[in-house]
């Protein structure tokens, strides 16, 4: 395993790691404070992630027996247990800065989370009153005993679980109560900003449930599941399958249990013994579970707490331009927009809309991956079809946590007479594209919008990413060619410009990569750099050692899992990696090969792992305008000039966090790239 473990990073172990710098930008007492409960938030979504289908997958491999060892060297079992020490460790360093950091400045800021014990009489008046009007009558409480078998416990719900006793025979049972999912966890009680959580409310009436019983002991669990899935290659009917295994799915394996710290041994047994879980499947927590629903908090209105609020601007020329204008900007040449710095409503949006309601446009073809339920771009394929143009759609439904809201949208969109295409069962649909066709003149003119970020108005304001409008005569023929194989049946022939997965992507980056490697042994410029959210194709790790060893300079931007090991000696001295996050998560994939007078640019929907590169359509494109490829140097100088939120990975796998100078003040990208496109705006208005 040592040789292995010297060239690769553990994915599940770097994935830790990932999450350990999110609860790091918790700790930062430089940032503002409901900020920090963000990131506190955040890391426990993360970890429900991880567990839902890394440690899922792992036991799944463990539970058959499978020894076979990943690319590091490691075996699922001992995967599986590394894995479950590191999450230990994190679980109680979460605890303690829940507890010990954020709760009192918290306080001392005027938002109190109490227990029922700590409220005044008023308020505990109006407590009981709202627990016997808004929770009481939603309440079920499941006691097990002859013909009350354990009851069915959903993935990340919170429940109650109790002994009670019969004080005149002295029978005692177990009892289950699920914490109501549809009211706010933390309860706003009194005036101001004081919240007791809804688990310490249900605990403190729990005698309401059981009349006439003695409560022993009361304690808080919470169940995660396996939510990741198979659809067999052989389902005719690729809607139908997704549907029955989403139904299935309520119902997967048990990759962990959260149990109150304090809880008894006599309880955990019987919650052990009730699921039919064994001790490595059990966490104990300190304090309290659940830490992502303190999002709620980040919510109040306390401006004085977070961050000034950005406002995405305008991109010029599009923002500037009436609507059909807009095509005229894109041929004129090729437009790059970035969000959340600029504004996805004054450009993809307007671009579909436009799109949809122009006379001279025959057709409107996209993609929907993961998008939002107020998203436009449903609406503005409805209207292209009833407006007579032929509109297409592509719906992912195996895209994990959205396949409900895209089946829905599916059919929304056959119902109006839009062609709706499912794609494959092997091969997720995962690009993002989007085709219209226009005629101009008594000619046929293509426009194409290609992303590195979903079709979502909602994480556009949140998610960084790039796009680009294009009325390249390739790069169109290209995406209408990537349509009709996704809708129809055969193979393309080729691509003339795009990089498409699962067909050239992986190739082709790999001669782009053994071209600055040719270029370093020649003693020519020869760098890399390159911006993704995971790298773990070991094809492509070898790859970037090899130009390394070649003399290569190479900067990985790499937010979240990554397998190489950078500064390895006799292997990959001239790599550095490093990590960015922020108020906005880094999510683009950018691509800069340089290799004597040679510079290319590329953006696009992949990541190097593979998933992407071998079983996903994704889609990566060149940018060949010299304006835009300026702007996407700068971005990536931007982030590598990072001091503020910014980590870079050592040689033995270890990360530390990138401080400024004493004499100098934190550099935040994000920072500069918004100023930037303030001062892109007013040029433009000024001219």
């Amino acid at each position: 395993m040592a040789a292995a473990a010297d060239r690769l990073i553990n994915r599940e172990l770097s994935f830790l790691d990932y999450d350990a710098r999110v609860l790091a930008l918790a700790q930062d007492s430089d940032l503002p404070l409901l900020e920090r409960v963000r990131f506190c938030s955040i890391f426990s979504q993360m970890l429900d992630e991880f567990f839902m289908t890394r440690i899922a997958g792992l036991s799944g491999q463990a539970a058959v027996g499978i020894t076979a060892r990943s690319p590091d060297g490691r075996t699922p079992q001992q995967a599986l247990r590394e894995a479950r020490e590191r999450v230990l460790e994190l679980q109680a360093e979460q605890a303690q800065v829940w507890s010990r950091e954020l709760l009192p400045v918290l306080a001392a800021e005027g938002i109190v989370i109490s227990r029922v014990e700590e409220l005044s009489e008023d308020e505990r008046l109006e407590l009981e009153r709202r627990y016997a009007r808004d929770i009481y009558p939603v309440l079920t409480p499941l006691a097990v005993g002859p013909g009350q078998p354990f009851p069915y416990i959903s993935g990340l719900s919170i429940s109650l679980s109790v002994f009670v006793r019969d004080p005149e025979d002295g029978e005692e049972r177990f009892a289950r109560v699920k914490v109501p999912e549809g009211l706010p966890r933390f309860l706003s009680v009194g005036e101001g900003d004081r919240f007791v959580p809804l688990e310490q409310v249900l605990s403190h009436f729990l005698p309401s449930l059981f009349p006439g019983m003695d409560v022993l002991e009361r304690s808080v669990f919470r169940v995660t599941r396996d939510a990741d899935f198979e659809v067999s290659d052989e389902a005719d009917d690729l809607l139908e399958a997704v549907e029955l295994e989403l139904r299935r799915r309520r119902f997967g394996d048990i990759t962990r249990v959260e149990v109150s710290g304090s809880m008894s041994s006599a309880m955990r047994e019987r919650i052990q013994q009730g699921l039919r879980v064994a001790d490595e499947v059990v966490y104990p927590i300190a304090g309290t579970l659940d830490l992502a629903d303190v999002s709620e908090l980040t919510k109040l209105d306390r401006p004085d707490l977070k961050v000034d609020d950005w406002i995405p601007v305008g991109r010029p020329p599009l923002a500037l331009l009436d609507d059909p204008q807009q095509f005229a900007a894109i041929r004129a040449g090729d437009v790059l927009v970035h969000h959340p710095y600029d504004s996805f409503a004054a450009s993809f949006e307007s671009f579909v809309n436009t799109a949809a309601s122009d006379p001279s446009v025959i057709a409107l073809k996209s993609t929907v991956y993961r998008t939002s339920d107020d998203t436009p771009l449903v609406p503005a394929l409805i209207d292209a079809s009833e407006n007579g143009k032929q509109s297409v759609c592509l719906v992912e439904i195996k895209a994990r946590g959205d396949e409900r809201r895209n089946i829905e949208w599916s059919r929304a969109l056959e119902q109006a007479g839009v062609h709706v295409v499912y794609g494959f069962s092997s091969l997720k649909i995962h690009c993002k594209t989007t085709l219209v066709v226009r005629r101009e003149s008594g000619v046929l003119r293509r426009y194409v919008h290609l992303g590195t970020g979903n079709y979502n108005n909602v994480t556009a304001k949140a998610y960084e990413d790039f796009g680009i409008f294009t009325a390249d005569e390739d790069i169109a023929a290209d995406v209408a060619d990537l349509f009709n194989y996704l809708t129809g049946f055969g193979r393309p022939a080729h691509f003339r410009k795009l990089l498409v997965a699962p067909f050239t992507l992986r190739q082709r980056l790999i001669e782009e990569i053994r071209d600055v490697a040719d270029a370093a042994r020649d003693g020519r410029k020869a760098r890399i750099r390159i911006k993704v959210n995971g790298l773990t194709h070991t094809e492509v790790v070898d790859e970037l050692y090899a130009a390394s060893k070649a003399g290569a300079r190479i900067d990985l931007l790499v937010r979240g899992v990554c397998s190489l090991r950078p500064g390895v000696t006799g292997l990959s001295e001239g790599i550095r990696v490093r990590s960015v996050l922020g108020r906005f998560l880094e999510h683009s994939r950018l691509f800069h090969f340089e290799s004597g007078d040679r510079s290319r640019f590329y953006l696009g929907s992949a990541d190097l792992m593979p998933r992407n590169l071998d079983h996903r359509v994704e889609v990566v494109a060149p940018v060949e305008d010299i304006g835009a490829q300026s702007e996407l140097a700068a971005t990536i100088d931007a982030l590598l000039s990072d001091t503020a939120s910014s980590w870079e990975l050592d040689h033995d796998g270890a990360w530390h966090r990138i401080r400024p100078k004493k004499e100098d003040r934190p550099r935040s990208a994000q920072a500069v790239l918004m100023r930037r496109a303030r001062r892109r705006v007013s040029l433009a208005r000024s001219r």
